[in-house]
């Protein structure tokens, strides 16, 4: 994972900040290409380990079908409402297919930790609900950018 900020290194988070960032969040914007070459954005659910961005989403999507086509994908995590609040994280490289196309349970060593962060920050749940209609997306950000203006020093 590669830091590429040049601007704005005063404002950027820290590891842990990043990483308690993405584990608070729950909704980030995830941006793909089409066929035409013009980016699709969509929310989707997430899960964050502190390497991974974990993404399950449906296999019938437009999403899924250019992530088969074409696996570079970048995804936004932001917060704030006033501008000294706003702060974010944008993740890009290529997602990875891990586990079966739909999930349905069949064991998979690699989901066992997202499946159990995921079940438990949006289910309430130990383990995860198979709908067989989701899969999941691994994306090892090549990218990360940050940013909290809650650090820009004040007058």
């Amino acid at each position: 994972m590669t830091v590429t900020q040049r601007r704005g290194r005063r404002i950027m988070m820290t590891q842990d900040e990043l990483d308690a960032f993405l584990a608070g969040q729950r909704t980030c914007r995830v941006a793909t290409v089409a066929a035409d070459g013009r980016p699709h954005v969509s929310p989707l659910w997430f899960c964050w380990d502190g390497t991974a961005l974990w993404l399950y989403s449906l296999t019938r999507s437009r999403r899924w079908a250019e992530l088969r086509r074409d696996p570079r994908i970048a995804a936004v995590v932001d917060d704030g409402h006033d501008y000294g609040e706003l702060r974010g994280v944008e993740l890009a490289g290529e997602a990875v297919i891990v586990g079966e196309e739909p999930r349905t349970g069949v064991s998979c060593p690699q989901l066992d930790a997202p499946e159990r962060m995921f079940a438990a920050k949006y289910f309430g749940l130990d383990t995860m609900p198979y709908d067989g209609r989701h899969a999941w997306l691994r994306l090892v950000p090549e990218a990360i950018r940050s940013w909290d203006f809650r650090k820009i020093p004040r007058g």
